[in-house]
């Protein structure tokens, strides 16, 4: 179904409302990676251990019924990164600016500069910076060290509702604008991040990973050997994203595997805010020219209750 519905779903995304009102038969993603062998993620140690759910797995820490586990490259999860009543006055800045209706029963708040993945073409629009209440969270992001010299350029709030059957579906974050690292802040709600390797080689064009080579020297971790990557075929990984926790994905985990959100894992509203940075070409590279104007931008924090559309 290819036209933009009521409830903001096009395409192949959905959400309950409108496979209810067009008579919309989904399969369920979740049932099809509940049949491959499952790994779940321990942030306290960085590695991981068998078992769907990472809950589980994050309580038996640090014996995990003596297994040593297997090592997750690229996957960074900080608990308690917000306090409690950080998190409670920031949702109340949030709620005061408007929200945009999403797809899969999503709503955002959008905050950066206009981009076209397709023709690769960035414009900086109407995006003059940030609101003021969230620059805290920025300014904190700076104090981890995978994350000291970044730079947001991109900042997204995204709600997801149960009651909507809110989701977002396996897919790799663009690599032609968007830097290695890609974070994002729980500010309300548990939720689960649910990754399954993918091939670049079958479709290198695919989220404009064929753009990855131009500064594969530049990352923060090297990527996996094909032989590496293939023992990660046919199975899945759980990574739990408890309410105020940080969550940083780069190298092998953010460019060579999918990652999703399954609405069976949205239990309650669920607010987090993902963070963007340049890929290199933008920052120093030969379209920084084009760059400077939206890094110009984003050291703005703006106090008024406007946003860009």
């Amino acid at each position: 179904m290819n036209t933009i519905r009521p409830c903001g779903c096009k395409g192949v995304r959905t959400c309950l409302q409108c496979e209810k009102d067009f008579n919309i038969q989904k399969s369920s993603l979740f049932e099809q990676l509940k049949e491959l062998k499952a790994f779940s993620f321990c942030p306290l140690c960085d590695r991981l251990f068998e078992g769907w759910n990472p809950w589980e797995v994050r309580d038996q820490h640090p014996d995990h019924n003596n297994h040593e586990g297997l090592p997750f490259p690229g996957m960074y999860v900080q608990e308690h990164f917000l306090r409690t009543n950080e998190s409670e006055e920031l949702m109340e800045n949030l709620d005061m600016l408007p929200w945009a209706i999403s797809q899969s029963g999503r709503r955002k708040q959008n905050f950066g500069p206009k981009t076209n993945f397709r023709q690769r073409k960035l414009r900086n629009g109407n995006f003059n910076g940030f609101p003021a209440t969230t620059r805290f969270v920025q300014q904190r992001l700076r104090e981890v060290p995978v994350l000291s010299d970044f730079q947001t350029i991109e900042q997204c709030s995204l709600e997801y509702e149960p009651s909507k059957g809110a989701s977002i579906d396996p897919h790799v974050d663009d690599c032609w604008i968007w830097g290695e690292r890609v974070v994002t802040v729980n500010c309300l709600g548990d939720a689960v991040l649910t990754l399954t390797a993918f091939d670049a080689t079958t479709n290198p064009q695919k989220y404009n990973l064929d753009l990855v080579s131009h500064y594969e020297k530049q990352l923060h971790l090297p990527l996996m050997e094909a032989k590496q990557l293939d023992f990660y075929k046919d199975k899945v990984i759980r990574v739990a994203m408890p309410n105020l926790s940080l969550m940083v994905m780069y190298g092998p985990a953010r460019y060579q595997f999918e990652h999703s959100v399954l609405r069976e894992d949205v239990k309650s509203r669920r607010v987090c805010i993902a963070y963007r940075e340049f890929t290199p070409m933008y920052i120093d590279g030969e379209d920084k020219i084009k760059g400077d104007e939206v890094t110009q931008n984003a050291h703005n924090f703006w106090t008024d209750k406007q946003c860009n559309s």
